[in-house]
């Protein structure tokens, strides 16, 4: 990865393949949660896609603390800016998803398709429960330190073997992990938490849209997806067998459906 200049930040990024461009927002904590996706050949050799790591991970500059939502959406305006890239296919998971849908709704001329994997459920009907959860972690994270607040964490977002998974899937993201702890602790989790997205917000997204998720994400991303479909009327995917790390541990289901989305609303038509 290049190091980019956007704004007052320094980015790494990678561009890869030649097309219409397509960009991955990193979520928060795994930085190359999006890189097996990013390596189907059904998505590389079709478009240009665009891999970057936010503020506070790998070589880019440091996060901001408490982090924003709006920043980080910022930070992707710029950086297709600096790209020269007027409409892109925006793909977001998890945190990179509530990124995603407020570049969507703040910058909307630079999205062209708009794909949410798993948006967090900091606007489901009971969003007090994982408020509460996260707060926690982050108590937990300055009384007992990074390897208790992480297992904590990826146990109940993913099972007690997700090391095991992660490491499987994508080697070396454990120790990544453990590395940028301080940023998802300090920076994303209040940049979560304190995010206003509602259905006034949503009534703003008109682009087209795809919605994928897990059959085994659990309750909270189910009431996400519920309010995803009540909201923006997407195009609707749920993957049988997949968690919360299921694009980690599906790339190829999830390329195969991107590209057929994306195909079917191409920017120069």
């Amino acid at each position: 990865m290049r190091l980019v200049a956007v704004g007052e930040a320094d980015l790494e990024v990678d561009v890869r393949g030649a097309g219409e461009p397509v960009l991955l927002i990193q979520t928060a904590l795994t930085a190359d949660e999006f890189l097996p996706l990013a390596n189907q050949p059904a998505l590389q050799e079709s478009y240009r896609v665009i891999l970057y790591r936010r503020r506070g991970y790998g070589r880019s500059s440091p996060a901001e603390e408490p982090g924003s939502i709006v920043s980080d959406a910022g930070d992707c305006r710029d950086l297709l800016a600096v790209l020269d890239i007027e409409h892109a296919h925006i793909v977001g998971v998890s945190y990179g998803a509530a990124v995603a849908l407020q570049l969507a709704v703040t910058d909307p001329a630079r999205v062209h398709t708009l794909t949410v994997i798993e948006p967090p459920p900091v606007c489901i009907p009971n969003a007090e429960e994982f408020v509460a959860a996260n707060r926690g972690l982050v108590d937990i994270y300055r009384s007992e330190g990074t390897t208790v607040a992480l297992d904590n964490f990826l146990t109940r977002l993913i099972g007690p073997d997700w090391r095991t998974e992660l490491e499987a899937h994508l080697p070396g993201a454990v120790r990544q992990i453990e590395r940028n702890a301080a940023t998802f602790f300090a920076s994303d989790i209040p940049a979560l938490l304190s995010w206003d997205f509602d259905a006034a917000a949503a009534r703003n997204i008109q682009q087209p849209t795809l919605y994928i998720g897990g059959t085994d994400s659990g309750p909270w991303f189910a009431a996400v997806r519920k309010i995803m479909l009540d909201w923006l009327s997407p195009e609707d995917l749920v993957l049988e067998g997949a968690d919360h790390n299921l694009v980690v541990t599906h790339p190829g289901q999830i390329a195969r459906a991107l590209t057929h989305f994306i195909a079917r609303h191409p920017i120069d038509r």
